[in-house]
């Protein structure tokens, strides 16, 4: 029987970060375990995007390299295709080639929604919108936003990394749109669990995220970590651990109150340049300790980290903000969910009375609630595939 062919569209050579392509990656490699044909297309046609000078450019050889080398790194290197939109041109596979697979293919993922579909796209039959940064669209789609509803409604199949969206406290109505849960997948092979108790919790982020805040029913939802990170910037010196922020500051201002309040900065450009730099940073690492975004927040999203997997998987505990994922993991024991100050604290505290155990709770959660068999799977069998 011949394997079914799922395209999964993303945008790992216009944003070439480990993050980014870890995020595509435990898709195609577990489609691939499961026993499907993965491809990869990159063809939304946005600008690319340089780390090494923090700016758009116009030239996209370094993005196009990055991304051949992690799909030949994966047994991919015959199955990925970039649409270079400024001058019109594909690499990798051709134009032609993109068209015939996407005609032909079982189903594609619009992962994190990188793609507004066009014709060439719609010939494929299951189209499936994984939602990774919930509410803003549930938003725009609920104020009959023409653009957000067209956008939506080319997916035959709706997912989001939002288990609680429609839950209790969720305050968007969904419009008819049958949004179903699904997890950050996460290919346990890939992310080993690192031996040893290192010194520092650490995280990686940008500090302000611009253009996608958003109003509803009177309320102004942030998307970006910064408003809720303050809150908590005094916890080096609350409980005497160790943290360390991957951050480029964006002032001086920020990176004074930013190690003036005890966190060590490290520039994230290294550590995001290569998939292998990415992992060692976190297993380097005595847990992550992270913010969510205002917006997964206050509207009680259910929202949860994929990187904040790797983490675990790397059998690395986790302290981070709630947004009602509680409901879905259990919580207290290598994963812990904080409200306020007491709650960070107290979890820090909890680890450094019995890392072991913590760590190996860590690893054990990955595996039950984020493997890639089980994320992925779940949701081709709800796609009908």
């Amino acid at each position: 029987m011949a394997k079914q062919r799922v395209v999964v569209l993303h945008f790992v050579a216009q944003m070439p970060m480990a993050g980014i392509a870890w995020q595509a990656l435990q898709y195609l490699v577990g489609l691939e375990k499961l026993g499907y044909e993965a491809w990869y297309v990159e063809n939304h046609g946005a600008n690319p995007y340089d780390p090494r000078a923090n700016s758009v450019t116009m030239d996209c050889a370094y993005n196009v390299d990055y991304l051949k080398r992690a799909m030949e790194r994966f047994g991919l290197g015959e199955r990925w295709a970039y649409w270079d939109a400024i001058n019109d041109a594909y690499h990798g596979m051709t134009r032609e080639r993109v068209f015939e697979l996407l005609a032909g293919a079982d189903a594609l993922i619009n992962l994190c929604g990188a793609t507004r579909l066009r014709d060439e796209h719609m010939k494929c039959p299951v189209r499936i919108m994984v939602d990774t940064d919930p509410v803003y669209e549930q938003i725009k789609y609920a104020k009959a936003d023409p653009a957000a509803r067209a956008y939506l409604d080319a997916h035959t199949h709706f997912f989001t990394y939002g288990e609680n969206v429609g839950g209790p406290g969720w305050i968007v109505p969904l419009c008819d749109v049958p949004w179903k849960p699904t997890r950050p997948p996460v290919v346990l092979d890939l992310w080993p669990e690192a031996p040893g108790e290192p010194d520092c919790f650490s995280t990686i982020a940008t500090w302000e995220n611009k253009g996608k805040n958003i109003d509803f029913e009177g309320e102004s939802y942030v998307w970006s970590k910064h408003v809720n990170f303050v809150r908590y910037l005094d916890l080096p010196h609350r409980t005497g651990a160790c943290f360390t922020m991957a951050m480029l500051p964006p002032t001086e201002t920020v990176e004074t109150e930013v190690t003036g309040k005890g966190w060590k900065l490290v520039d994230p450009r290294p550590v995001s340049a290569g998939l292998d730099a990415y992992g060692d940073f976190i297993r380097g690492s005595r847990g992550e300790f992270t913010v969510a975004k205002d917006i997964y927040v206050r509207p009680k999203s259910g929202w949860f980290s994929d990187r904040s997997v790797c983490y675990l998987a790397s059998g690395r505990p986790v302290i981070t903000m709630a947004t009602e994922f509680e409901r879905f993991y259990p919580v207290g024991e290598g994963l812990f969910a904080y409200r306020d100050e007491a709650g960070a604290i107290e979890a820090v505290r909890t680890i450094k009375g019995d890392y072991p155990r913590h760590a190996r709770a860590a690893r054990r959660m990955a595996a039950e609630f984020f493997g890639s068999d089980g994320v992925v799977g779940s949701m081709m069998r709800e796609a009908g595939l």
